[in-house]
């Protein structure tokens, strides 16, 4: 089964309802319609389906008036929102896992079809880092590259600066319409100015939260061919976006530094770990093959099996073999036992209940008790 796009504006308010709702990920929302075959039949199905999954009070359900919020201030700001499988909707991202099902976008987001590279680093760079970050950034503009970053302090804020010209686009944490840090709502403008674009997949007016930025890391990767690393400290958010750029199947390069210089231990260990060396823009160039645009494919095991009927048996297994600790869904389903459809079905069903939680990456792992 094909995910179709929504054809109406109620239909598109109803997948934004859905994402909206709570428990309701990018990889819950794509099992709600391979399962249903509507945004508007999943919804329905919500309550239903958390009290399957045991949850102990009513699941909140996104209002409509909640979205006629969204659109609203989308036009205040000259926002769209792009849905996955229209032609708008940027074909790398669409060919992730679990990709967003509905990105918010202000600026031109024809940028992204110029086959994107991302530059990422650390927030307190030192000035040889934001000089490096600036040199990339120019080099893979000439080259007629768009040039993607987190709009963070640090390494983000030189490339997004250096690429103003050639095109660039910031990839938010939270909403469009509330770029952060606030230092850099000026930068965000510029971008716009410059003919370049902002892009979340978080509603509009969130103010960003620590868990959150994952979600932003993983969506630079998404966008683009690879991803260069300049500057990450060892616990660096942006070791994250290099894990999800590899787990896509995207080129990581990394920048050496000194092994005295702690801003260097994320890049060593990267190379250590196997990713490509890059000391100039044309390390990056030479090492991408001729762009294409990938195809879009459904997430997870949409692909080939059909979700379907679950029992409080079913629950149980999953929940006993889950722990704290997150786990590809492929091997829930090897140690389990249970056909992969039962798995997927049962799975939406905790989550939505709040029993687990699917992480960006793919991975699931059983819900922290309050």
């Amino acid at each position: 089964m094909r995910i179709a796009p929504p054809r109406s504006r109620a239909e598109e308010a109803d997948w934004l309802r859905l994402i909206r709702s709570e428990n309701v990920g990018p990889a819950t929302f794509f099992s709600l319609l391979q399962r249903f075959g509507t945004a508007g039949a999943a919804l329905d199905a919500l309550p239903e389906l958390a009290a399957r999954g045991g949850t102990r009070r009513p699941i909140v359900i996104a209002k409509p008036a909640a979205v006629n919020s969204e659109r609203e201030s989308a036009q205040k700001v000259g926002a769209a929102f792009v849905f996955f499988g229209t032609e708008r909707y940027p074909a790398r991202l669409a060919a992730i896992h679990a990709p967003p099902p509905v990105i918010a976008v202000r600026g031109d987001i024809a940028l992204l079809a110029r086959s994107p590279l991302a530059i990422v680093g650390a927030r307190k760079a030192s000035a040889a880092g934001r000089t490096l970050a600036a040199n990339f950034a120019e080099g893979f503009a000439e080259a007629g590259r768009a040039v993607v970053s987190g709009l963070a302090l640090g390494i983000d804020a030189a490339a997004h600066r250096a690429a103003l010209s050639g095109g660039t686009v910031a990839v938010v944490a939270g909403g469009v319409d509330r770029p952060t840090p606030d230092e850099h709502k000026a930068l965000a403008e510029e971008i716009l100015a410059a003919g370049g674009a902002v892009v979340s997949e978080m509603p509009f007016g969130l103010v960003p939260r620590a868990r959150d930025y994952p979600r932003r890391n993983r969506l630079i990767a998404g966008l683009c061919d690879a991803v260069v690393v300049i500057e990450a400290a060892a616990a660096s958010g942006s070791l994250h976006t290099a894990r999800y750029a590899a787990d896509e199947n995207r080129d990581v390069y990394a920048v050496p530094g000194s092994p005295l210089d702690p801003r260097a231990a994320g890049c060593l260990s990267l190379l250590r770990s196997g990713a490509l060396l890059a000391v100039e823009p044309q390390d990056v160039l030479s090492g991408q093959p001729a762009p294409v645009e990938p195809s879009p494919r459904l997430p997870g095991f949409a692909e080939t099996t059909s979700p379907t009927a679950t029992t409080q048996d079913t629950h149980a297994a999953i929940l006993e073999t889950l722990s704290i600790t997150p786990i590809p869904v492929d091997v829930l389903v090897r140690d389990t036992g249970l056909p992969a459809g039962a798995v997927i079905a049962a799975l939406t069903e905790l989550e939505l209940a709040g029993r687990c939680e699917r992480d960006v990456d793919g991975t699931v792992r059983a819900a922290i008790e309050p």
